[in-house]
């Protein structure tokens, strides 16, 4: 992808001044980053939900390629904006910048309360509890402790050792942090290379699979045009959030070398490798098994290993499946804590987050503070059902960042703009017309979860007003 309006930022040292972090990752560190942090447990998984709506290989995978495009269009307005804002927080920063601190401040308290620390905990127990098929004594059979109403298990507990381990990786030095999500990211793309170079070149998969009778093509050849664009749209949902996590380089944007060249082409690249991963794994799926039968299987990694290899094969999948869940978990741990960083920074959060270590340089506090709360999150058991609660948010925040590009470019002209947006107005446009559907169809299909999600954002209010009162208080 070329860029050629980007422009040498004119002092890169000013964020680094203000804050006392160090930009200290390239842009290979920006894409790993991205690409770790967005492939975890989901493309082992979701194909079930793809194909039991598009049973026809062809829009099979037809899915998975509208799903990068989409996301590129969301990231092309997010790159704009990385390069005016090249700067710790992020999405965050962005809304601020757009809409004001209460909506930004909203944004950063569902991501503490909710989405990174959920994300944290479910990554962290996903990725023991895989690992317990290899080794079982680590199986969540074994209970360890168990009192009002709350069960540990040993998956849990080394879920919780994983999160300790992680967070102080990263605080004791950034490099040490990007060292280990590169190292986990590298490993995981050899592992799913080799999975599907294998399955295709020794595996005992058909190629007819691939093609219109490898899957139910009379009932896919038969839908109305109204009937394909309402399967599309729930093969969409399941493959949005195959995609998610490309805003993670965003909120570390403070630590980026060059971020104002570096982040925008980090974001692209970065969706462009995870797609071609995705779309070369589903591939495989295909190969191994027709369509019917991927709509038949919850772990389809784990049936189209079989199908290719062996069952033994199967069982060492699951060693991937938990390697590709730890590393988007140290992707998450890395750079969620910059956004409570700048929140800190701002005012309108625990003000020692917003402390830099004098040695380490990094955000230290705001990454202990968000470790503890997913251990307390993996500890309560609750974390995937909040997850759910907070889900149609996201996809907001996505959506009104997309809209804060029009405010930008009216409300603030005068800002540098070193890269501006691919396709604008449309390709962004594009974005928030199926942002906002997205968004009231999951309001109207699942308006209780929709409510609770509300209910837990809007409880930051009263933290937010306190902040702000205390800021002033500093100021005055």
């Amino acid at each position: 992808m070329d860029f050629p309006a980007l422009e040498q930022e004119t002092n890169p040292s000013s964020s680094d001044a203000k804050s006392g972090l160090i930009r200290g990752l390239s842009l290979l560190d920006s894409v790993l980053l991205l690409a770790g942090g967005i492939i975890g447990s989901s493309i082992f998984l979701t194909a079930k939900d793809i194909a039991g709506p598009l049973p026809h290989p062809a829009l099979f995978m037809l899915v998975w390629v509208m799903g990068a495009l989409i996301s590129l269009c969301a990231a092309f307005a997010f790159a704009e904006l990385g390069s005016m804002f090249p700067d710790s927080g992020g999405q965050y920063v962005y809304l601020r910048e757009a809409f004001g601190d209460l909506i930004a401040f909203l944004y950063g308290w569902m991501l503490f309360a909710v989405a990174n620390g959920g994300t944290i905990a479910a990554l962290s127990v996903a990725s023991a509890a895989y690992l317990s098929a290899i080794f079982p004594a680590i199986s969540q059979d074994h209970v360890v402790f168990t009192a009002a109403g709350i069960t540990l298990t040993r998956t849990h507990v080394v879920g919780l050792i994983s999160i300790v381990v992680v967070t102080w990786i990263n605080v004791v030095g950034l490099r040490r942090g990007a060292v280990l999500q590169n190292v986990t990211t590298w490993a995981k793309f050899v592992a799913m290379a080799a999975f599907v170079l294998l399955g295709f070149l020794i595996g005992k998969g058909s190629w007819s699979n691939c093609t219109l009778h490898g899957g139910n093509s009379g009932i896919a050849m038969g839908m109305s045009t109204g009937q394909l664009i309402s399967a599309l749209g729930i093969g969409l949902i399941a493959v949005f959030w195959a995609y998610d996590g490309w805003v993670y380089i965003t909120w570390v944007a403070g630590e980026v070398k060059d971020p104002r060249r570096n982040v925008p082409r980090a974001m692209v690249l970065g969706i462009l490798v995870v797609a071609v991963v995705y779309i070369a794994m589903n591939m495989t799926y295909v190969f191994a098994m027709p369509l019917t039968e991927v709509a038949k299987h919850d772990t389809i990694a784990a049936a189209a290993a079989e199908n290719l290899f062996s069952p033994r094969a199967a069982h060492w999948l699951s060693a991937v499946i938990a390697l590709s869940c730890f590393g988007a978990m140290a992707s998450c741990t890395l750079s969620g804590a910059r956004v409570y960083f700048a929140m800190a920074r701002d005012g309108v959060f625990f003000q020692r987050m917003a402390q830099v270590h004098p040695k380490w340089r990094t955000p230290a506090l705001s990454l202990i503070g968000q470790g503890a709360w997913a251990c307390l999150l993996t500890v309560s058991g609750r974390y995937d059902q909040l997850y759910t609660y907070v889900i149609y948010g996201m996809v907001l925040s996505y959506t009104l960042t997309v809209i804060g590009l029009f405010v930008l470019r009216w409300k603030r002209p005068e800002i540098p703009r070193p890269y501006r947006c691919t396709g604008y107005p449309w390709l962004p446009a594009i974005y928030i017309l199926l942002g906002t559907w997205w968004t009231i169809n999951t309001i109207v299909e699942r308006p209780k979860e929709a409510l609770a999600g509300t209910v837990i954002v809007l409880l930051g209010v009263p933290g937010y007003l306190y902040w702000k009162r205390q800021s002033r208080k500093v100021s005055s």
